[in-house]
């Protein structure tokens, strides 16, 4: 008797959409609460409370739309068999082409355009509605519609020089990879991620963003002096363009070794009129650098990476498995597709694990700055950011320890006000 695979993963993900949807629906009742956290009271005004409660509840109503209509959507698409029926047709368009639909990679290639051609169309109405109606609603979206398209454009134009080699070589590696198929794809997504890392920020970023050196004056030396007191191997400082698209704000550095580099949205230097805030929130992000936070968690990533390959070659030559969700042959992209949902309840799981790592290297991280006595610095600038981005002030504790991977702010301020021995 066959093993019911498609209608276990199908039952598992409407499972998981109504728990998810009963934290949203928690979460949606914290949001509704017409006063703010007792820690908050004096911190945040009552203007920028409620636009903040009107913003985030305007988010969580399209919020329930969209998950509803993807659930709708991905479990339509294995139930109803179109994943065979897309890849036979995109079989057959090779054909029409006058190419040779035997080759797998042909074949792979013309099946992802044509997957990506209608996430495009599926996804744009609320894409498009998230930007000019919520995000223009609350004086946040920035961007024209022409600027929107052209975003998009240049991100299907990168997938289309990206993708296919990156494809091809996959395809390649599992076909000859033999016993040792999860180490040789481990080991090439590994390279693809440090090359990655390194072309991003110098090639692929600056196509979306303007990155200027940020002036000369009080804010850089005394990002400078910090860098330089905590052995950090600054190189370049810069500022992004990031209010040309969205007011919203935020800080991040990268770079490998002794080439690492901090990049300042223009939007968080307008909004923290204190250099010593943004400092602070500077001092918070070399904290992570300092204890080691972002090599932890590249190692996680890779670790993961190798066990779910390791898993994907203990299922792949298992036609029981493709038979289920409608294959007759056992492509490699199709494989993949099918391991990944085979796994949905594990990856669950450790995207949870991730989180509360994550949640406890942020206040770490805050500890670190208030170590280099930046204490009131970084609260006064942390409350500036949720007043500006109107963050929600209300969360439920459930939704946030399933979903949020940084504390909020009312956790955060707690943890700053404890005494000194509690945050070592």
């Amino acid at each position: 008797m066959a093993i019911p695979y498609m209608e276990a993963v199908v039952g598992f993900m409407i499972l998981m959409y109504f728990f998810e949807s009963y934290l949203d629906l928690r979460q949606h009742a914290a949001l509704k609460l017409p006063v703010l956290p007792k820690t908050l009271e004096g911190l945040i005004s009552q203007e920028k409370f409620e636009k903040s409660r009107a913003y985030s509840l305007d988010k969580s109503h399209f919020h329930f739309v969209h998950e509803f209509v993807t659930i709708l959507m991905d479990s339509a698409i294995l139930y109803f068999g179109v994943l065979p029926w897309f890849w036979k047709k995109s079989g057959d368009f090779v054909v029409l082409a006058g190419l040779n639909a035997e080759n797998e990679i042909l074949h792979t290639l013309a099946f992802l355009a044509g997957v990506m051609f209608w996430s495009q169309i599926t996804d744009l109405p609320f894409s498009l509605y998230s930007t000019f109606v919520i995000e223009a609603r609350h004086g946040f979206n920035k961007q024209t519609v022409w600027l929107f398209f052209r975003d998009l454009i240049k991100g299907i134009c990168l997938a289309v020089i990206l993708g296919p080699p990156i494809v091809s070589a996959i395809i390649f590696i599992v076909q000859k990879g033999g016993p040792y198929l999860a180490i040789y794809l481990w080991a090439f997504m590994f390279i693809l991620s440090i090359v990655m890392m390194t072309l991003y920020p110098i090639l692929i970023a600056p196509l979306f963003n303007k990155f200027t050196p940020l002036p000369e004056g009080g804010l850089r030396e005394k990002i400078e002096k910090l860098a330089a007191s905590l052995n950090f191997p600054l190189k370049k400082l810069f500022v992004v363009d990031g209010s040309t698209r969205s007011s919203h704000s935020n800080a991040y550095m990268y770079g490998f070794f002794n080439n690492k580099r901090i990049v300042l949205y223009d939007t968080l230097i307008q909004q923290c009129k204190d250099d010593k805030e943004i400092v602070a929130v500077i001092a918070h992000e070399l904290g992570h650098w300092k204890l080691n936070h972002t090599m932890y968690s590249f190692i996680a990533v890779q670790i993961l990476t190798l066990l779910q390959f390791g898993g994907y070659t203990l299922v792949r030559n298992s036609s029981d498995l493709f038979r289920s969700f409608g294959f007759d042959t056992q492509p490699v992209l199709i494989g993949l597709i099918i391991f990944q949902h085979t796994v949905i309840p594990l990856q669950h799981l450790v995207s949870f694990g991730l989180n509360l790592v994550s949640r406890s290297f942020e206040f770490q991280a805050d500890a670190f700055a208030k170590k280099l006595e930046y204490t009131s610095s970084l609260r006064a600038a942390l409350v500036k950011l949720q007043e500006e981005n109107l963050s929600a002030m209300n969360t439920d504790p459930w939704y946030s320890a399933y979903h949020y991977s940084h504390p909020p702010l009312v956790e955060r301020l707690a943890a700053l006000d404890e005494p000194d021995k509690k945050s070592n």
